[in-house]
Formats: C-alpha cells, structure tokens, sequence
C-alpha cells in the first residue's frame, strides 16, 4: 500500500468507528442526544481534519525569501543565477 493512503484511511476509520459505531452503545435517558452528538462531532472532525490535510498536499502561501537567500540557494544548489533578473512586464 502506498504510503500517501495510509493517513487517510486510518483517520477516517477512526472517525467512521466513532460516528457509526459508537452511537449503538449510547445508553441513558438521553440517548437519542448523545447519538447524534457522537455522529456530528465525528462529521465535523473528519471533515476539518481533511481540510487541514487537503491544504498541506498543495500550500498555497510559501516561504518569502529576500533575494540574498534566493543567490545564497541558487548558488549553493548548483544552479547559479546572474545578479541582475530580466523581469518583462
């Protein structure tokens, strides 16, 4: 199994325990409350948990770096750059 399947379906195998499972073990006079807590807490958990997920596969703010560091890494990489950048507008 590759490895990037492997959080997903662990997560949602916890969270589809707690919010389809436990609530057949919901007992006193409130039962009917506790339920439908345990499947709205698992829904909502599950549901931020992957948004927080889904936005670390595809950043979509990154470092912001002088243009000191960008030479610094560019040379150290291997990939020297010129000092000066054509930028066409």
């Amino acid at each position: 199994m590759d490895s990037e399947w492997v959080p997903p379906i662990v997560i949602t195998s916890i969270w589809a325990f707690i919010g389809i499972i436990c609530p057949f073990f919901a007992r006193g006079p409130n039962k009917g409350v506790t339920q439908c807590c345990l499947m709205l807490t698992a829904a909502t958990c599950w549901l931020f948990w992957l948004c927080c997920y889904m936005t670390q596969l595809n950043p979509l703010i990154g470092p912001k770096l002088s243009m000191n560091e960008i030479m610094i890494m560019a040379r150290e990489w291997g990939n020297p750059i010129k000092d000066t950048m054509d930028v066409v507008v």
